[in-house]
């Protein structure tokens, strides 16, 4: 009598789980993870650590008497705290003025940066157009230019047409963001389609789906773009120094520099300067920490 050999099963119960590793292997594995963790961890704290020493150093040094920033060996010791480095910048200076300048440059550049940014991301993204392809590279060109190479033709065009010392001269050469271009996109690249289509079906245009589906969806993206743009406008020097020569036109960068180069090397003053000029960048972080994690991640950027 033949003996018939069992059937095999096919299909996902014929499936065999693979072996399980080794207790000894597994702790091992975990105990090199916590330990590369740990080691990131003290590396970062290090560098936050060195980080610091300089502005508790431009702290410590803006409430001392003039006479004591000048003691050798330096000290960290303050005899007699004194806010009178600070009260002489207000009185000495158009400081208030700067802050609006500031303010306003600020403000604007990165709501239109954003605006038209996240306009031209998006019509990278989903557009079909002749020369897509050739803008999207100029655009990837423009990432790697130096901002600096352009500064001559631009002040040139601005002079000519008279917009030197104008808000329209510190405004409109900061809001072409290549690099906000390209964030856009890619964000907008990882949004399902299909949303906009079914908009689409349904009446919705290119403004609609853009504005009301599109735009929700990256919110971590537009709160990171507008948060480095802040800081970067505010801190901009260079191009508002050679498009503000007036006094009342001055941004608080190119103004602190100017008073500190007025009076001369005063420690104190040349302190209090920077921690009144840094003060709006450390309240934006201490206020949006939360959104420019958020933002880094959606975008990707690691």
């Amino acid at each position: 009598m033949a003996i018939k050999a069992p059937l095999r099963r096919t299909g996902p119960s014929a499936a065999v789980s693979a072996p399980a590793a080794p207790r000894g292997m597994v702790a091992a594995a975990n105990w090199r993870e916590s330990l590369f963790r740990r080691a990131v961890t003290g590396v970062v704290i290090a560098l936050a650590l060195v980080w610091l020493v300089p502005v508790a150093w431009t702290l410590d040094t803006s409430i001392k008497p003039e006479n004591s920033t000048i003691l050798i060996p330096a000290t960290w010791k303050v005899s007699g705290p004194t806010l009178s480095a600070y009260s002489a910048v207000f009185s000495a200076t158009d400081l208030g003025r700067w802050y609006l300048n500031s303010a306003i440059v600020t403000i604007i550049v990165t709501v239109l940066t954003v605006i038209t940014t996240s306009m031209a991301g998006y019509a990278l993204s989903r557009g079909k157009f002749r020369g897509k392809s050739f803008l999207f590279a100029l655009i990837l060109a423009g990432i790697m230019i130096p901002p600096q190479a352009l500064i001559v033709p631009l002040f040139r065009e601005l002079q000519s047409v008279h917009l030197i010392n104008t808000y329209w001269a510190l405004i409109l050469p900061q809001v072409p963001a290549p690099i906000s271009v390209f964030i856009f996109k890619k964000v907008f690249d990882g949004v399902p389609v299909e949303i906009e289509q079914a908009a689409t079906v349904d009446g919705a245009g290119w403004w609609t789906a853009y504005a009301r589906i599109a735009l929700p969806l990256v919110r971590p993206t537009i709160a990171a773009v507008s948060i480095f743009t802040f800081v970067w406008t505010w801190n901009n020097f260079l191009w508002p120094f050679l498009a503000a020569t007036s006094p009342t036109m001055m941004t608080i960068p190119v103004g602190i520099g100017t008073v500190v180069s007025g009076v001369g090397v005063v420690n104190a003053l040349q302190m209090a300067s920077a921690v009144l000029g840094a003060l709006p960048l450390v309240l934006v972080f201490l206020f949006a920490q939360r959104q420019i994690v958020e933002g880094v991640a959606g975008t990707g950027l690691k």
